[in-house]
């Protein structure tokens, strides 16, 4: 039994044509995502340098693994995170003024 496909979260399509305010704010969501997926890859890093660490020998370049991990997920997620909610409240509010 085979059913329709689900559109995915990230296949949102917003009518940007004549509305640079509206171009502008998709190319930013486009880099907010994908800033947010190497951020949570770096955390994703940095977990599994710390666990092989702890599994084998914490040698000084887990550490670093772990650490450079850490630094640049928060570097990257938390402009990512909040301009990612600015911006679905701002297609919210567009929406709702008939814009």
């Amino acid at each position: 039994m085979t059913s329709a496909p689900q559109p995915s979260k990230q296949a949102k399509t917003v009518d940007v044509s004549g509305d640079p305010v509206r171009l502008r704010r998709a190319t930013i969501d486009r880099w907010t995502r994908l800033a947010k997926r190497v951020g949570y890859l770096s955390f994703g890093v940095s977990i599994v340098a710390v666990f092989s660490g702890l599994a084998t020998s914490f040698t000084p370049l887990v550490g670093q693994l772990a650490t450079g991990g850490l630094v640049v997920g928060s570097i990257l997620l938390a402009p990512s995170i909040v301009l990612g909610y600015a911006i679905k409240a701002a297609e919210r509010e567009d929406r709702l003024n008939g814009n």
